[in-house]
């Protein structure tokens, strides 16, 4: 098995269950796991340079361009060059991925692709707390009291782009942009596509790739 640093990142849709994918690879591992919206929220928090700019877009109900998460990225990959490192909702456009070519090669591109439908009723049943980015769903990941934060007892808030009608849209969105990438990292023979409806069902799947670009530091297959 090679020594080398592995570098991976996860894709897929909003609803995908990439950040739990992420989560049990990053665990099993031992792997990094950069999320661009961890480290998105961090800038804002921090009202760094890049985090000030964020913030003006997102209370605008913009998505953050691409010149700004990307300046996030590389600031966060500078720091991680020793390390084995899993890359979770970046890159999301060609721009982002002909910038994330100019510093490393990839070693293993993870696409998630699940049915329109499953990621709509996921999304709209979504609700999360602001301030730390924590994802909650009311069919079957609910907070312990309804509408409250089981950390700080603060209030959720649905995003308005999960409520129904928004959905639709901003799905579409992601498969245009990120169409081109999957096409790229497809060329490159690196990337390996899961479909299912559940989680925990392409988990033991996702589990084994891994495991032959990287040993794991724990054994057990499914968390």
């Amino acid at each position: 098995m090679a020594s080398k640093l592995l570098r991976a990142v996860v894709l897929g849709p909003p609803g995908s269950g990439k950040g739990t994918v992420c989560q049990r690879i990053a665990e099993s591992f031992g792997l990094q796991h950069l999320s661009s919206g961890h480290f998105l929220r961090e800038n804002i928090r921090a009202k760094s340079e890049v985090g000030v700019l964020a913030k003006q877009y997102l209370e605008q109900g913009l998505l953050v361009p691409d010149h700004v998460i990307t300046s996030v990225m590389m600031m966060e990959l500078e720091k991680k060059q020793s390390q084995h490192w899993l890359l979770d909702g970046f890159p999301r456009t060609l721009v982002q991925a002909e910038a994330l070519d100019r510093i490393c090669d990839l070693d293993l591109v993870i696409n998630l692709n699940i049915p329109f439908e499953t990621l709509k009723d996921r999304l709209s049943a979504r609700w999360i707390h602001p301030a730390s980015g924590r994802v909650y769903n009311m069919e079957f990941n609910p907070p312990d009291v309804h509408g409250i934060d089981d950390i700080t007892g603060e209030p959720l808030i649905q995003r308005e782009d999960d409520k129904p009608d928004a959905v639709a849209a901003r799905l579409r969105k992601y498969k245009e942009a990120a169409k081109p990438v999957i096409e790229l990292y497809k060329s490159r023979g690196v990337l390996h596509s899961f479909s299912g409806t559940e989680t925990n069902k392409i988990w033991p799947y996702v589990y084994t790739l891994v495991s032959s670009k990287v040993r794991p530091v724990h054994s057990k297959e499914a968390n």
